[in-house]
């Protein structure tokens, strides 16, 4: 695997060159093995002349899907997927699902100025089925099923108001990368699943559209315990936004009213990525928001009845983050004990930083943070600095130990293989049949802990989607495992074996 992504940095500073670019985990040959996908960038001139040509046809620039063999080594299968080249944009992210509940894994990815929709023929190829449905500047997106119809439908963060003709340069004495509040804000998109491959803009008819922000990241969780999935997303420099799912008609912006979308102090902050997990095991889902460096990372605890407490100093989570800036995120037990723990891409926004500031680092090792009854503690992690941007996690080689790849800056990507001691676990792989096939939205409760199938969060990624759960060394005999169906239907399995993948199909 040598992947490595163009940014193509420019004298102009152009926005996009310090932003990008995605990385998928997934199964697309249904194999039982972990490939991964990378969103490249493309050629930018210095300065670049418009229209834009990217350059997308040029290998270099290409986006790269990688298969995974039995051995655990990987071969480059771009070409003989149908996924060279690509529409005239400049790469973002990318988002995983299986819109059309054919049993195979489809992409889409974002960019400027648009997007693209690759359906997985299940013959390992895929094919475009719909290109540029979104316009302007697209960054993380995620499948999810917000009407409960058993179809995935998809939301796009849109991040501003931006132009490569109209940029602008930044910085006295240095020149640097602009900061958001020079552009204008823009509405994110909803997009429904019509079935037989179609989707329709849904955005204003649902409320969606009715609120502009500067969106980077996003995911999804049932914050309420209503049964529908409400929608998170991570804005830069402004207030974070938090749809609340009306009865899978209408969404309503309750950020503030639910008290996520500020800083304990009330300010806002540079929002990048978005993890989504029940750190303290009370069995309702919190919110992690990673930002730039003497903001500290954003931990919202789930009070119950749709309300949140800004949680980072009494978890410890603010004196970690201070001086540090992130983008991917990952909250999963990484260690198997039985805690949510926090994997983080980091690196300063501006590649000058330490000329203005000389405190602060532009390059930055991912960050491990372990958790345990609501606080985290730093980790060893040997790795060098590196501008990270987005990460995704899954189990690459089926070992039971939750694995980590972030993306680099103009570099190569960093794969974490996950050594740990080994602790007993239990992987629940959900199937839905009047649910979405991939069963996203399933609430799982093993133990005491509770998890929710879904592929999106992080920044610009898309992950394992099946759900993962470290029981601890103790862990004997057989366990009880609980699935609530988006549907609402429940599903109990009792005396389960672990130290296994484990499929479930949804009861008929």
């Amino acid at each position: 695997m040598r992947f490595r992504h163009q940014n193509s940095p420019t004298s102009q500073k152009y926005l996009l060159e310090t932003m990008g670019g995605g990385v998928a985990m997934l199964d697309f040959d249904n194999d039982g093995r972990l490939d991964l996908f990378f969103v490249n960038g493309g050629r930018l001139e210095d300065p670049q002349k418009t229209p834009p040509d990217f350059q997308r046809q040029n290998p270099l620039y290409w986006n790269r899907l990688y298969r995974q063999n039995a051995d655990g080594s990987f071969v480059d299968v771009t070409q003989a997927a149908g996924l060279s080249g690509g529409p005239n944009h400049y790469g973002m992210g990318v988002a995983v699902g299986d819109y059309d509940n054919d049993g195979f894994a489809d992409l889409y990815v974002t960019g400027y100025p648009v997007n693209v929709l690759y359906h997985n023929k299940g013959n390992g190829s895929f094919e475009v089925v719909e290109s540029g449905a979104v316009g302007g500047w697209s960054a993380s997106a995620g499948f999810f099923d917000y009407d409960r119809d058993g179809r995935l439908d998809l939301f796009v963060t849109r991040y501003l108001d931006w132009d490569i003709s109209r940029n602008v340069l930044c910085g006295t004495p240095y020149l640097a990368y602009c900061r958001p509040d020079k552009f204008g804000a823009v509405s994110n998109v909803l997009l429904h699943n019509e079935g037989g491959g179609k989707f329709r803009d849904v955005s204003l008819e649902t409320g969606i559209g009715a609120v502009k922000g500067k969106g980077l990241g996003v995911g999804f969780g049932d914050f309420d315990g209503d049964g529908f999935v409400d929608v998170f997303v991570a804005n830069d420099g402004m207030e974070q936004f938090l749809f609340r799912n009306e009865g899978g008609r209408k969404f309503r912006e309750t950020g503030a009213e639910a008290g996520v979308a500020f800083s304990d102090d009330g300010r806002s902050f540079a929002g990048m990525g978005v993890a989504i997990a029940d750190y303290d095991r009370d069995g309702l889902l919190d919110i992690v928001v990673t930002n730039l460096a003497l903001e500290k990372y954003a931990l919202y605890r789930n009070e119950g009845g749709g309300q949140f407490r800004y949680a980072s100093l009494s978890s410890g989570l603010a004196g970690l983050t201070a001086r540090s800036s992130g983008w991917g995120v990952a909250m999963e037990d990484f260690d198997n004990d039985g805690w949510r723990d926090l994997f983080v891409a980091q690196s300063h926004v501006l590649d000058n930083v330490e000329r203005m500031n000389s405190g602060l680092r532009y390059l930055e090792p991912p960050l491990l943070l372990l958790g345990g009854s609501g606080k985290f503690r730093k980790a060893a992690l040997e790795v060098a600095a590196v501008a990270g941007r987005s990460l995704a996690w899954g189990d690459l080689d089926n070992d039971g130990r939750l694995d980590v790849v972030v993306s680099t800056l103009g570099g190569e990507p960093l794969v974490f293989h996950n050594c740990g001691e080994k602790q007993h676990w239990l992987t629940i792989q959900v199937r839905g049949r009047a649910s979405n096939r991939d069963g996203a939205g399933a609430r799982v409760r093993v133990g005491g802990q509770t998890g929710v199938a879904s592929r999106a969060g992080s920044y610009l990624s898309a992950s394992d989607g099946r759900v993962h759960f470290g029981l601890g060394a103790g862990a004997s005999g057989g366990v009880k495992v609980e699935i609530l169906w988006p549907g609402g239907k429940t599903q109990v399995l009792e005396r389960v074996d672990i130290d296994r993948v484990l499929l479930v199909e949804e009861p008929q």
